[in-house]
């Protein structure tokens, strides 16, 4: 069964305290290839790796049948700055 973008949005979510979330199906709707842009206060104080290393460790489920994942990982701070 494919991974939808409402499952990773969902799982997300669930465990990440989200201030903007944005995931994108780069596949053309057949749910193999996503990116996610996430901006949590969970990162704060937390290197890009192990900001990842979150994010795959919830999602280990949804990546594990999925063909590409990207991700982009910002506090409220960092993404407010790129705005």
């Amino acid at each position: 069964m494919p991974v939808s973008a409402a499952d990773l949005e969902k799982a997300i979510r669930d465990t990440l305290p989200v201030t903007h979330l944005q995931v994108v199906d780069e596949s053309s709707g057949c749910g193999d290839n996503y990116s996610v842009l996430i901006v949590s206060e969970a990162f704060e104080g937390k290197t890009t790796l192990a900001r990842h290393r979150m994010v795959n460790d919830l999602l280990r489920v949804q990546i594990s049948q999925i063909h590409a994942f990207t991700q982009k990982t910002l506090t409220p701070k960092q993404y407010d700055a790129q705005k």
